[in-house]
């Protein structure tokens, strides 16, 4: 980590989001699971719930892009941080399901205010040749959170009912943690001079729309299928324990440590679209894996493990090269909306995951899996005919000066 020239200020947000997603990845493998075996909801149900926070993001993550643009990326963030943490604590009593929509319903409007707001404060506070450096170590904080949270969730999941209770609770009290730091250590960003049109200037942009569409379909398999279908299919269709789902979210998170940084070096000064394309490949052999496990009951730990190590490094290859692009293609003024947008086919992706996929779960583990993996595939394809559309500049990882 040392020599990657970024300013303290960015550093502590990184402290920030590490705390932040240890909590969410305690909570995150077994949201699904906690309101099915724990609840009692059917597995249809569960999804929705589930896929209700990341639904509300697409609706309001729209409206942080404005809101960052004119209030500043850092209190947009704060607003979405306590509505976060209202939502888990919620969904931590929610003993009905009406109870759990109204949980999953704030949450869902906190996601679609702080995931766009706080990567708009990194761009805006990291200079451009270092952007795609201040997105690996970010991932790198992230996945050391969701590592270690996904394994201490394992353990305390063990519990039951109980244990699911702390889990969501722990997890309301991390965003607040993350609120206090960005609140006491980080100045809000500057907000440039507004301009005229708005989301039309970023609907008129080909490229972007291009990518942001692509985008769906990459975070559908590569965040929302690990995240929640596959620890669904091992626990309930391979009889997987909760500790190994927990481990399957450890090799993950270990991966990205260790080959996050590596991959944002060895990028620079090369192509972005062959990158994401890298990615896709990767998830759609995660996708393929799994289900090969059924095959032979003794394979399975190691084919779980083994998902969720290619799926660690095609995040590295993927994240090392979307959001910088995103950063460079936004004019100042409206980076916000740029963000939001970004983030707004980033829900709509985790949406698709949990509640279509959940009931073709439930239906056919077999073509779950397979159609993930096709739908994988083509966006890959999708990123390499993108390249004639970028600005000339914007097409290779900058080599910081």
């Amino acid at each position: 980590m040392r020599g990657l020239g970024l300013s303290r200020e960015l550093w502590i947000i990184q402290v920030g989001i590490f705390l932040n997603t240890f909590g969410w990845g305690a909570v995150l493998p077994f949201e699904i699971i906690y309101l099915h075996n724990g609840r009692g909801f059917s597995l249809g149900t569960a999804g929705l719930v589930v896929g209700t926070i990341t639904g509300l993001a697409v609706v309001t993550g729209p409206f942080a892009g404005p809101l960052i643009d004119r209030l500043g990326a850092r209190a947009t963030a704060l607003c979405g941080g306590v509505l976060l943490a209202a939502g888990y604590a919620i969904l931590a009593f929610a003993h009905t399901p009406e109870v759990a929509f109204a949980g999953a319903a704030l949450a869902g409007a906190g996601n679609g205010g702080l995931n766009p707001s706080q990567s708009a404060l990194l761009a805006t506070l990291s200079p451009p040749d270092r952007r795609h450096r201040t997105t690996a170590v970010s991932r790198v904080a992230t996945n050391v959170g969701f590592g270690l949270g996904g394994a201490m969730g394992g353990v305390v999941a063990a519990a039951g009912l109980t244990g699911f209770i702390g889990l969501f609770l722990f997890n309301g009290a991390t965003y607040l943690i993350y609120v206090c730091i960005l609140a006491a250590f980080v100045r809000n960003s500057p907000r440039p001079a507004p301009v005229a049109g708005g989301y039309r200037l970023v609907l008129r942009d080909r490229a972007f729309v291009q990518l942001a569409l692509a985008n769906v379909a990459m975070i559908a398999v590569g965040w929302g299928v690990f995240s929640w279908l596959i620890p669904a299919y091992a626990r309930n269709g391979l009889g997987a324990g909760v500790r190994l789902i927990g481990l399957m979210f450890l090799a993950n998170a270990f991966t990205v440590v260790v080959a996050q940084v590596p991959i944002a070096r060895l990028a620079e000064g090369h192509r972005r679209v062959v990158l994401m394309a890298v990615a896709g490949v990767m998830f759609a052999l995660a996708c393929m894996v799994v289900p090969a496990a059924s095959l032979n009951p003794g394979t399975t730990n190691a084919l779980l493990l083994a998902s969720a190590v290619l799926v660690g490094v095609g995040e590295c290859f993927y994240t090392t090269a979307l959001m910088p692009l995103v950063a460079d293609l936004a004019p100042v003024a409206v980076r916000g909306r740029y963000m939001a947008a970004m983030g707004f086919s980033w829900w709509i992706g985790l949406s698709i995951a949990p509640s279509v996929g959940g009931e073709l779960l439930s239906v056919s583990p077999a073509a779950l899996f397979i159609g993930s993996a096709v739908a994988a595939l083509v966006a890959a394809a999708a990123f390499l005919a993108l390249e004639r559309d970028l600005p000339a500049p914007a097409r290779l990882t900058p080599r910081p000066v």
